[in-house]
């Protein structure tokens, strides 16, 4: 029997290893450090208890398009995304530059049951709405600020431009 486990273990061992690939999909940083994770450039998570929060829905189609798919934000403020995936297919809505976003769309067509457990992701099923909170304290223009990193979505065109002023 317990050569069945440690055999089982051992085969198991090296398709974790390679499904995580060196890549980190929980939440990066501490609280009270500064976070180092997915889109820092533009920020850290947000306190959904902040005061003068502001509200922006997305809404995500199976045309892989978001609405809107240009966002103007303050430098500073802490935005509660209200994500509606409005098509009838799984979509995702995930904060970070196109470097990070390109080389994790890559990432997600050879594991497309990878699941995000980051602070600036959230995965929504069809008909379904999630939220995300963050603050935007770093100004900047990121022509590819979000995206939908499920197997052909960002390919396709799902993703959209963000402004920080």
């Amino acid at each position: 029997m317990r050569r069945h486990f440690i055999l089982a273990a051992l085969i198991a061992l090296p398709s974790a290893a390679l499904a995580d690939e060196g890549h980190d999909h929980h939440a990066h940083g501490k609280k009270g450090a500064a976070y180092d994770g997915h889109a820092a450039a533009m920020g850290e998570p947000g306190d959904a208890k902040a005061r003068n929060i502001r509200t922006i829905e997305v809404a995500m189609t199976d045309a892989m398009r978001f609405k809107p798919a240009q966002l103007q934000i303050s430098k500073g403020q802490t935005i509660k995304f209200v994500v509606k995936n409005t098509g009838e297919t799984k979509h995702e809505f995930v904060l970070g530059t196109e470097s990070e976003l390109s080389k994790h769309a890559v990432e997600m067509e050879k594991f497309p049951e990878m699941e995000h457990d980051d602070p600036n992701a959230v995965s929504v099923e069809p008909g379904k709405t999630a939220e995300l909170v963050w603050n935007f304290t770093k100004a900047g223009t990121w022509e590819v600020g979000f995206g939908c990193l499920l197997p052909g979505h960002y390919s396709n065109g799902m993703k959209g431009k963000i402004v920080v002023k």
